[in-house]
């Protein structure tokens, strides 16, 4: 029970601590201290339906749906890309009033945002219904499976609520335009690349 706890605990954690949208979402409004409770709980609730769903064993979805793939890839790229465009022209205007003072947009626009980030991100589907969910059945007894389940939900709860919290150390050093200046053309390079990415991958 242990190993499989584990297991699962080590395999989404190393699957979601690489630097993407969503995460790069959650830094911000860390930094910025607003909504980061809700927007933790609901990314890392995202992820455990996703997750339960892969363990359950609905990774084969893209084989009664194999056109779903690049339907998800077509609307998470265009999304980044307007993402990142907006981050581009936020960071050429440099009005940041609004985040010097703490404030952000309003909660209900924040989840909606990081709803976007989340389920039209094609690798988020990847991630749990694939590779955790092919992870997971070497671990044949329910018991077993239920652990592994339970491990792989405990590290996404782990990761999203310590970047959104831990975000907060960086802001001493986000009180001048320039350091928001420099945040936005890092994250919108950041929705760029991965658009790419995401158009160049797609079969």
């Amino acid at each position: 029970m242990l190993i499989a706890a584990g297991t699962g605990f080590i395999t989404a954690f190393s699957l979601i601590l690489a630097i993407g949208a969503q995460n790069a979402f959650v830094l911000r409004q860390g930094v910025l201290k607003t909504h980061v409770f809700w927007l933790c709980l609901f990314c890392a609730v995202s992820d455990a339906i996703l997750i339960t769903a892969g363990v359950a064993g609905f990774g084969r979805i893209v084989t009664f749906y194999p056109g779903f793939p690049k339907l998800m890839s077509w609307a998470g790229a265009a999304f980044l890309f307007f993402y990142g465009a907006v981050k581009f022209r936020d960071a050429r205007r440099g009005d940041y009033q609004m985040a010097l003072s703490g404030q952000s947009a309003g909660f209900w626009a924040t989840i909606a945002v990081a709803a976007a980030f989340t389920w039209l991100n094609p690798h988020v589907y990847l991630d749990t219904l694939g590779l955790i969910g092919a992870v997971s059945t070497q671990f044949y007894a329910p018991p077993a499976k239920l652990a592994f389940a339970i491990g792989a939900v405990s590290a996404s709860f782990t990761f999203f609520f310590s970047l959104g919290y831990g975000a907060r150390l960086l802001a001493p050093i986000m009180k001048s335009p320039r350091s928001w200046r420099i945040l936005d053309n890092l994250i919108g390079s950041v929705m760029w690349v991965l658009a790419v990415s995401l158009l160049l991958t797609t079969p």
